[in-house]
């Protein structure tokens, strides 16, 4: 087995089950009729773009459409007429085409994504020219055998400019009976001329009752000791992002981050510092940017608590009082907006430039602690 084949698989979060193998979709009813009444009227187009934030299951969509297609006959005809239309994207999951993507193993089925670096010991930071060549060669070798095939595209904003420019040759001269699932987060990222090849289908971000049934499904239906609805205020109705919020401890550190605000305008300094310490050294690498995320997204929360009032659920006990505490108002709003402004670009800069984490968010903490106190 070569290095590259023990890289990790870009298309799927750690700690949930791969979206081929997520039996359901929940909380997208509408892409899930708009899909079926374009193919039930014979309205099908070519490429789809499957958009919406991430984690709300837009994989999951592109592999149940996939399995769909793929264990449909191409001509629905036949002597006793056509079938009765689908009403469901739903596949019975023992027809071999549904084994064999389970499996991994399914011939009429391509997944363009990232592949590994010119090293072969990472992946590569986007979607390379080289990977659209492999797609070349599956949609050639796969003509001979007729019948439909599928290729998902996850994901589309990965694409560099060279891979992109590719693949929109297929997309324009699309080859017969394929059809393409543009996996993509951030639609404004794509080259107008491949947008304006594809159909979209907008997926939405997930309501607390739909986010707690995604999880459980994630877990094997196990139940899950979390604060489902702090969870979803949290992920902003994402399962992926849910996930990555258990994983790391999320809620737990959104809690200790209000805590350490709670006394503002006067600092909590020993529990900032404690704060800092806690994402130092590169072992800590995903709970630097876990902390740095919780803390644009207590900034914003703050910035809305002064124009709508605190949110509800809030995401973590005692949020809703400080946050009325110190956004009271819509000037409070405006201030608190600018310096949510300011501290991301901060936020960047410092990744970028490689400053030292702990330093970075013990100057971010101190930034609004001079704005509490203003």
């Amino acid at each position: 087995m070569s290095e590259a084949d023990l890289l990790p698989d870009p298309t799927r979060i750690e700690g949930a089950p791969h979206p081929r193998d997520t039996a359901r979709l929940l909380g997208q009813p509408r892409a899930e009729a708009d899909f079926l009444d374009a193919f039930n009227t014979g309205r099908m187009h070519h490429a789809w773009m499957l958009t919406g934030p991430q984690g709300v299951g837009k994989a999951t969509l592109a592999w149940r459409i996939a399995r769909f297609l793929l264990t449909r006959p191409k001509d629905d005809g036949g002597l006793f007429g056509a079938p009765e239309p689908p009403k469901t994207l739903d596949t019975d999951p023992e027809h071999p085409v549904c084994r064999r993507i389970h499996a991994g193993s399914e011939s009429t089925v391509f997944v363009l994504k990232r592949g590994p670096n010119d090293k072969g010991n990472a992946l590569s930071q986007d979607i390379r020219v080289n990977e659209v060549r492999k797609l070349n060669n599956f949609l050639h070798l796969s003509a001979a055998e007729g019948g439909r095939r599928v290729v998902i595209v996850d994901a589309a904003d990965d694409m560099n400019t060279q891979a992109a420019n590719a693949l929109l040759k297929l997309l324009e001269e699309p080859p017969p009976a394929v059809t393409f699932l543009m996996i993509t987060h951030q639609p404004a990222r794509l080259l107008p001329t491949i947008r304006s090849r594809c159909r979209e289908l907008r997926l939405q971000t997930l309501m607390p009752e739909d986010m707690a049934e995604a999880l459980a499904q994630a877990e094997d239906g196990a139940p899950l000791e979390v604060n489902t609805l702090a969870l979803s205020a949290l992920s902003g109705g994402s399962v992926g992002e849910a996930i990555r919020l258990i994983n790391l401890d999320g809620l737990d550190s959104y809690t200790r981050l209000v805590t350490i605000m709670s006394s503002l305008p006067r600092l909590d300094r020993l529990g900032a510092i404690a704060l800092a310490d806690s994402i130092a050294g590169k072992a800590n690498e995903a709970r630097y940017e876990l902390t740095l995320h919780l803390i644009d997204l207590f900034l914003a929360r703050l910035a809305r608590a002064g124009v709508s009032g605190p949110p509800q659920p809030e995401a973590a006990e005692g949020e809703a009082r400080l946050l009325a505490r110190l956004s009271p108002d819509a000037n409070a709003a405006m201030k608190w907006a600018r310096l949510h402004q300011s501290l991301g670009a901060t936020a960047r800069h410092g990744r970028a430039v490689n400053l030292d984490p702990a330093a970075l968010v013990m100057d971010m903490v101190l930034e609004i602690t001079a704005a509490a106190s203003a």
